[in-house]
C-alpha cells in the first residue's frame, strides 16, 4: 500500500497524483516488499520473475521490454577483484528500466494516455521507449544542457521533448507547471513504483554470487537506485534469506554533493543548499533529493558512506572502465574514484553498479 509519509493519507484509487493531494508531501510503500523465494516466477522476463514484489494490483499489465537480469563481470581494479553490474545493458541503456517498467504498468492499470516527465536524459529515454511501447503519449522535460545522443533517443521513440534552460531543477519546476495544468506527472522521483523495480538489482546480486556482497557502490543523484538496492536486501533479510546487509556507499559529483554534506555534518536530512555546478556526470546534478532522510538513514544503517568525485577523476574514471572492455558514460565512471577512495576499508566483495551506456554521451 502507498501513503503519504507526512499525513499518511493513503494513496487515491481513483487519481494518480504524484504528490500528496492532502498535504503535497511525498508517497510512499508503507511496508517492505514480501520476498518470498517460491513466488519466483522463473519463466517471466527479467525483471517481472520478482513480480510479487512490486505491490502491483493483481490485473495490472507485464510491460517489458527484456530489463533487467544483467551481467555481473569481474575484473581487475586496485589490486582486486572487483564485480561490476552491468545496468548500461539494459533496453535503453541504463538502470532505469528497471523503475520505468513497474511505474508504465501502474499507469496503464490507471488507463492513462497521456503523460509528462523530467530528466536529464536516461530516465526521459527510459519513459519514452516503455510508453511508447505502451501506446502512452509521452511529453519529457529535459535540460538544455543535457547529451545530443540522449535527446535524439527520446525523440526517436516519438516523445515530444521540450528543452528547459538553465541548471536541472529548472526542468523539475517547469515539468509541474504542466502537472498544475492538469497532465499526469509520471515522476520517476515523486512516484515510488520504481524503487521496488531497483530493488531486483539485490535480487539479482544474491542469485548471482550465490549470497550477499560485502559492499555495493552506486552513483547517487536523487538516489532512487540506491535507495531501491537497500529496499531489496532488506526485503532479502526480512523474509530470512540473508542474515546481514552489505555496506552501501553513494557516489556524487564535487560540484553537485547534497548528500555527501549532509553526511559529512552528521545529518539526518539535507538541511542547507548546495551549489549546483556543472558536472560531466549530469545523470547525478540533482540539488535536493527528494528522498535524502530515507537516503542517508540507509547508508548510516549500512556502515556506509557518501563520497565525492572531482571533474578530473570522473574522466579518468572513464577512460580506465574503458580499458576493461566497460563502456560507460561519465555518470557510471564516478564510481572509479569512489571505488579507489573506499576499497581496502569496506568488507570485500565489492559490487559497482555501472548506470549508463558510453553511448548516452558519444560525440565523434
Amino acid at each position: 500500500m502507498i501513503h503519504c509519509r507526512d499525513c499518511q493519507s493513503p494513496y487515491p484509487i481513483d487519481q494518480t497524483p504524484y504528490r500528496c493531494i492532502h498535504c503535497g508531501g511525498i508517497y510512499e510503500f508503507s511496508q517492505q516488499p514480501n520476498f518470498d523465494l517460491d513466488l519466483i516466477e522463473f519463466r517471466l522476463p527479467g525483471i517481472w520473475r520478482y513480480r510479487h514484489t512490486f505491490c502491483l494490483d493483481i490485473d495490472s499489465p507485464i510491460i517489458s521490454l527484456g530489463e533487467g537480469n544483467t551481467p555481473l563481470v569481474w575484473a581487475k581494479a586496485f589490486e582486486k577483484d572487483i564485480a561490476f553490474k552491468l545496468e548500461f545493458l539494459n533496453p535503453t541503456g541504463s538502470f532505469k528500466d528497471r523503475g520505468t517498467a513497474p511505474l508504465i504498468s501502474f499507469l496503464k492499470s490507471r488507463n492513462i494516455t497521456d503523460a509528462v516527465e523530467d530528466s536529464s536524459g536516461n530516465a526521459g529515454a527510459s519513459f519514452a521507449a516503455f510508453a511508447a511501447f505502451a501506446e502512452i503519449r509521452a511529453k519529457i522535460f529535459v535540460p538544455s544542457y543535457a547529451s545530443g545522443p540522449k535527446r535524439t533517443q527520446i525523440e526517436s521513440y516519438g516523445a515530444e521533448v521540450v528543452s528547459v534552460p538553465g541548471p536541472r531543477s529548472k526542468s523539475a519546476e517547469a515539468v509541474e507547471v504542466a502537472a498544475q495544468e492538469g497532465m499526469v506527472y509520471a515522476s520517476h522521483a515523486y512516484l515510488p513504483h520504481g524503487i521496488l523495480g531497483y530493488a531486483t538489482v539485490a535480487y539479482e546480486l544474491f542469485d548471482q554470487l550465490g549470497g550477499v556482497p560485502g559492499t555495493v557502490i552506486s552513483p547517487t543523484g536523487q538516489g532512487s537506485l540506491l535507495l531501491g538496492v537497500g529496499v531489496g536486501f532488506n526485503a532479502l533479510k526480512q523474509a530470512g534469506v540473508i542474515n546481514q546487509l552489505p555496506v552501501l556507499v553513494g557516489v556524487q559529483a564535487e560540484a553537485c554533493s547534497p548528500l555527501w554534506a549532509a553526511f559529512c555534518r552528521g545529518n539526518k536530512q539535507i538541511e542547507e543548499p548546495v551549489f549546483e555546478g556543472e558536472t560531466l556526470a549530469e545523470g547525478v546534478r540533482t540539488r535536493n533529493p527528494l528522498r535524502s532522510r530515507s537516503l542517508l538513514k540507509l547508508v548510516y544503517d549500512t556502515h556506509g558512506c557518501f563520497v565525492v568525485v572531482d571533474e578530473e577523476s570522473i574522466a579518468l574514471g572513464r577512460d580506465q572502465l574503458g580499458r576493461r572492455g566497460l563502456f560507460v558514460e561519465p555518470t557510471s565512471a564516478i564510481v572509479w574514484s569512489a571505488l579507489e577512495q573506499v576499497v581496502g576499508h569496506v568488507p570485500d566483495p565489492i559490487v559497482t553498479i555501472l548506470t549508463g551506456s558510453g553511448l548516452k554521451s558519444y560525440s565523434p
